[in-house]
């Protein structure tokens, strides 16, 4: 095909219309780039380029070139208007070498070494084109468990979790980001107990989990009994426990780490529409995605806030223009099935044979904000059905259209839709919610079906610069109202939300709430508004304050149960320690000093001192970390990075000296490694039998068997698990440093459009 720039020419007011984050996030992780990294598409070629692609899959079913050329330039005005985007994949490698457009895959792993690293080979595959893998491993018997072909025993699947985790650690996908994964396991399996506390000591951090719990599980709770343990293996049954507190040891591991979240198996299968090809059994990485082993999704969403109209019987949508990008959207996501080059071949095949796609919603919030609804309102929920079971009518209406023209679905015979009173369609599944993070950046609107993260929050950049960003919603507002200014908005900053702020007016506080701000009722309340209209489910997180109790984390997984949805992600701001303090209801909950202290001086250093030297290795290279004592204890830390130098080898010595200060001015040495240790950079090693997350972890390890070797005389030459260290859903960027935004399932970044997941 001939390059984009080549084939037509369109105007490129996208360039110049995209807000400047959105511009920066695009050409960092989007933008064709030469061999030094530097774009060489603007916007307007990548919208251009993804056109191109797509439409020609319309020459398949008898289109003519000037018909492709039409269909290509529709697709560009889609994209443009920024009403309609697909997933990320689909912007990066549409019309490039890698050409694979999905963005979740689930692989089958069956309880045998050749389909367990045969699954690591494939997820590898998968990670390098840019897609996220979910996986059930209930098909593995459990640890302990026999071995009859080699004699020995089983390690169990969260041992084999392991495996995969290291793996994707080793593989960056396409060049733009981590691979992410989705582990699953039933309620039944033995080892559950395991599986449900595998995240608590900061391992698997580019795993999401999920406790698959069936509807007998439940029921258990409910009743107070206890439930049966299967063996995979041999179906027989292998122990019981009580359903109550196995249930209660889930809650509290969310409360206390975010994970696990929980699905309903029962309900996602009830729900399948292929049940004679198989049972569902995972998910993608965000948990909107139920898949069939070997099955794939093409995503894309509908930007809620640019449907907005207002007239003088007040604001509402444009309700003709959403069924026309709804049409156009779910024939653009069929044509990238077949343009698409598929990882796998069992994939590509089953992938066109179900032609599941899914289309989906951004910019809700904003949408609410326009019309003057509270999203945590009986208004708001009844808008969302509403909406969403409109977008179901017109999705399903355009899928059976191009059913008409192209086709059904080849795996039709024998679905859901295969009956005399069934609809003919062309997409075994058309909608989804699915996480947008880096689409709500470009498109600069609010993410999924969640409410806003923050209305005026403070970005940190790499220079710890300190920057206001304001909800531009929020700004036109004040300024239309007369209240805006500057230490306002650094005050709502600090604040954390506009409620409780007497300049802002009332009715304002009230439209203009924040995922901290609602009750976690109304998280779940929403969530299941939009799933009663969704073909697959809904990806959403349930936000909850760092103060929130075990009985709120336990009231909303009840809900959600109750309420139908399809399974529940949760997460405790602070939860996860070294969160980034990105809103002043997290700081409020920071202990801070009652007084000034006076000055402390530091003991000058002697002439002589003792200590070791321990070699380490980091992502940057070897470290060197020397640690000496004079005759008060702990002095001094010297660091000498390897042969790297530069930028590693300079911040290593700032660090150094400022240890060796607070080490003379009296500091607990304990104090200081607890601060050290965990701290992650985008550049982790795997050395003395544990990973080395950073330098400066590097240097909180040999101050930890320095401690050690003081006290007993011998010293530790391993890594060992801290306890503090955190996964990459810590409140910090692994990219850039700037905070994360817990949402969708999953984890944002605004300041350079990272996202954990597809």
């Amino acid at each position: 095909m001939a390059d984009a720039k080549e084939s037509t020419s369109y105007p490129r007011t996208i360039d110049e219309v995209l807000a400047p984050n959105s511009l920066k996030v695009l050409q960092k992780r989007y933008l064709c780039k030469d061999d030094d990294g530097n774009p060489i598409e603007m916007p307007s070629d990548m919208f251009l380029r993804v056109a191109n692609n797509v439409a020609s899959a319309e020459t398949r079913y008898g289109a003519t070139p000037d018909q492709v050329e039409a269909v290509a330039a529709d697709f560009y005005d889609l994209m443009t208007s920024l009403e309609f985007l697909p997933n990320s994949p689909t912007l990066m490698n549409a019309g490039r070498e890698i050409q694979q457009l999905s963005a979740c895959f689930v692989l089958p792993i069956e309880d045998s070494m050749d389909s367990i690293f045969g699954a690591v080979r494939d997820t590898a595959m998968i990670h390098k084109s840019g897609g996220g893998t979910g996986f059930s491993f209930s098909r593995l018997r459990p640890a302990g468990d026999t071995v009859k072909s080699t004699q020995g025993v089983s390690s169990g699947p969260v041992s084999f979790m392991r495996v995969f985790n290291q793996a994707t650690e080793a593989v960056k996908q396409g060049g733009t980001r981590r691979g992410a994964n989705m582990g699953v396991l039933r309620i039944d399996h033995p080892d559950i107990l395991t599986f449900i506390k595998c995240k608590s000591d900061g391992d698997f951090s580019n795993f999401n989990i999920s406790v698959a719990l069936t509807e007998e599980f439940m029921d258990a709770v409910a009743e107070g009994r206890e439930y049966d343990l299967v063996n995979p293996h041999n179906k027989e049954k292998h122990s019981s426990l009580d359903a109550r507190e196995v249930y209660e040891l889930i809650v509290e591991m969310a409360w206390a780490t975010g994970d696990p979240g929980i699905i309903f198996i029962d309900r996602m299968n009830r729900d399948n529409p292929t049940p004679a090809l198989g049972e569902i059994e995972s998910t993608n990485p965000c948990g909107e995605q139920p898949l069939l082993p070997y099955e794939a999704c093409n995503l894309g969403s509908v930007n809620l806030a640019r449907f907005v109209r207002y007239s003088e019987a007040g604001p509402d949508l444009d309700w003709d223009r959403l069924a026309d990008v709804v049409h156009r959207g779910v024939r653009f996501l069929d044509d990238v099935i077949d343009v698409n080059n598929y990882p796998l071949e069992r994939i590509g095949d089953l992938a066109r044979g179900n032609r599941k796609i899914g289309l989906g919603v951004m910019g809700w919030a904003d949408m609410l904000i326009m019309m003057s609804v509270a999203y945590d309102s009986d208004e708001a929920i009844a808008l969302g059905e509403k909406v969403m079971g409109f977008i179901q009518a017109e999705g399903r209406h355009a899928s059976a259209r191009l059913a008409d023209e192209r086709g059904v679905f080849p795996n039709f015979e024998g679905s859901i839709f295969d009956t005399p009173e069934g609809m003919r369609v062309r997409n075994a599944t058309v909608t989804t919610i699915a996480p947008t993070g880096t689409l709500s950046i470009i498109a600069n609107c609010s993410s999924g079906v969640e409410p806003l993260f923050a209305v005026s929050y403070v970005r940190t950049v790499m220079d710890n610069d300190r920057l206001i960003e304001v909800n531009p919603l929020f700004e036109d507002l004040a300024v239309k109202q007369g209240f805006y200014s500057r230490d306002l908005m650094a005050l709502i900053a600090e604040h954390g939300t506009v409620h409780g702020i007497d300049a802002v007016p009332e009715d304002v506080q009230r439209v203009f709430v924040t995922a901290h701000d609602i009750e976690p009722v109304w998280h779940v309340r929403m969530q299941a508004a939009f799933q009663r209209f969704t073909d697959n489910a809904v990806s959403k997180t349930v936000n909850f304050s760092s103060d929130a109790t075990i009985e709120d984390v336990r009231t909303v997984y009840n809900l959600a149960h109750e309420l139908g949805v399809k399974g529940v992600t949760i997460y405790r701001d602070g939860s996860k320690q070294n969160q980034v303090l990105t809103t002043g209801k997290t700081a409020a909950t920071t202990p801070q000093p009652e007084g000034r202290h006076g000055e402390i001086e530091p003991r000058p250093r002697p002439g002589v001192t003792i200590g070791r030297t321990e070699k380490i290795q980091t992502g940057c290279g070897n470290l060197y970390v020397t640690i000496n004592s004079d005759e008060a204890g702990l002095c001094e830390v010297f660091t000498q990075m390897g042969k790297s130098g530069g930028c590693a080898a300079s911040q290593s010595e700032a660090l150094s000296r400022m240890i060796s200060v607070s080490l003379r001015a009296g500091v607990d040495p304990q104090a200081i490694l607890k601060h050290l240790r965990g701290i992650r950079c985008p550049s982790p090693a795997w050395a003395q039998g544990g990973k080395v997350l950073s330098c400066a972890d590097a240097v909180g390890i040999a101050m930890e068997h320095y401690l050690e070797w003081v006290e007993t005389g011998t010293a530790s030459t391993t890594v060992s698990k801290n306890p503090d260290s955190l996964d990459n859903l810590s409140g910090a960027c692994p990219e850039c440093g700037s905070s994360l935004e817990h949402e969708s399932g999953c984890a944002v970044c605004r300041s350079c459009g990272y996202s954990k997941c597809a």
